[in-house]
C-alpha cells in the first residue's frame, strides 16, 4: 500500500470520528431545542398583558410626562444576549454585528448576557454595566426580574437614558433572526386602547410598579427566544457539518479506490512484463 493511500485512509478515519461528534451534537441540540421552543412560546403572553396595561395607562396625560416615557441625552445601555458556546453558525456573530451597528456614534454601555457576549466585550474593552450574567442558559424568571429592577433603577436615576435589548428571535426550527427592541423609555401608542381597565391610585406609582415587571418579562422572553435560537442554529450547523462530512468521506473513498486501482494495475503490468521477459 502506497504512502498516499495510507494518508487517504487516515483522513477518512479522522473525518468519520469528527462526524460521530457532530451527529451527537446535533441530537443534543435537537433535544434541547424542543424544550427551549416550548419555553419561548410560554413566555410570550406574559409581557403582552403588561404591555396592554401600560397602553391603557398611556391615556392618562400625566403618564406621558413620566420619567419612564421621557427621552433624554445620555448613555445607552445595550443588553446583548448571545450564547454560552460556539459551533452555532453565525448565531453569536450576528448579535455582535448588530450591536456594533446600533452602538456606532453613541455613548454606549454594555450588559453582556451569555459567556460568548461577555468574552466579546472583555476582548474589546467595552465599558460594562455588569458581568453577573455569564451563563444565559441558567437564567430564570427570578434572575430576569432582579436584573430588570437594577436596569429600571439606573434608568430612573438617569445613569442610563435608553435601554436596548439585542437578541435572536426564534422563528422556526431553521430560521432565527437577530432583532433589537427599544425597551426604555417606553414608547406609548398614540391611539386609544379598547376595553381599557380602570386603575385606582397615582399613575406614576402604578408605572413604577408595572415597568420593572414589564422589562423583566421582555428580558426573560428575549432570553428564552435566544436559548431556543441558539439550539436551532447549532442543530442547523451540525446538520450541515454532517452533510459536508459525508460528502468528504465519499470523495476520499473515491480517491482511495482510484489509488488502490492504480496500484493493482501497476502490479499486474509488472507481472505481465516480467513474464514476457522470461
Amino acid at each position: 500500500m502506497s504512502a498516499s493511500m495510507n494518508d487517504v485512509k487516515a483522513r477518512i478515519k479522522s473525518v468519520q470520528s469528527t462526524m460521530q461528534i457532530t451527529k451527537a451534537m446535533e441530537l443534543v441540540a435537537t433535544s434541547k431545542l424542543r424544550r427551549a421552543k416550548e419555553r419561548a412560546e410560554k413566555t410570550r403572553p406574559f409581557y403582552e398583558v403588561l404591555e396592554n396595561a401600560i397602553t391603557a395607562l398611556s391615556e392618562i396625560p400625566e403618564v406621558r410626562e413620566s420619567v419612564w416615557t421621557r427621552s433624554a441625552e445620555g448613555k445607552t445601555l445595550f443588553v446583548m444576549i448571545a450564547g454560552d458556546r460556539g459551533l452555532a453558525g453565525g448565531y453569536n456573530a450576528n448579535i455582535f454585528r448588530m450591536t456594533e451597528q446600533l452602538a456606532k456614534g453613541k455613548d454606549a454601555l454594555y450588559l453582556p448576557v451569555g459567556k460568548k457576549a461577555l468574552e466579546y466585550c472583555r476582548h474589546r474593552g467595552y465599558p460594562l454595566y455588569s458581568e453577573a450574567c455569564e451563563y444565559v442558559a441558567t437564567l430564570g424568571v427570578g434572575d430576569s426580574l432582579a436584573l430588570a429592577e437594577e436596569i429600571c433603577e439606573s434608568f430612573r436615576l438617569r445613569d442610563v437614558t435608553r435601554v436596548v435589548f439585542v437578541y435572536t428571535k426564534f422563528v422556526s426550527m431553521i430560521s432565527q433572526v437577530p432583532v433589537y427592541e427599544d425597551v426604555l423609555p417606553l414608547a406609548l401608542p398614540s391611539g386609544k386602547s379598547e376595553n381599557a381597565p380602570i386603575f385606582e391610585g397615582d399613575a406614576e406609582e402604578l408605572l413604577a410598579d408595572i415597568v420593572p415587571d414589564y422589562v423583566g418579562g421582555i428580558l426573560y422572553s428575549a432570553i428564552s427566544e435566544s436559548v431556543a435560537s441558539e439550539s436551532g442554529a447549532r442543530r442547523s450547523a451540525m446538520s450541515a457539518a454532517n452533510k459536508n462530512a459525508g460528502e468528504m468521506i465519499d470523495s476520499l473513498m473515491l480517491q482511495y479506490n482510484r489509488a488502490r486501482q492504480a496500484v493493482i494495475t501497476q502490479e499486474i503490468t509488472e507481472i505481465v512484463s516480467g513474464a514476457e521477459a522470461l
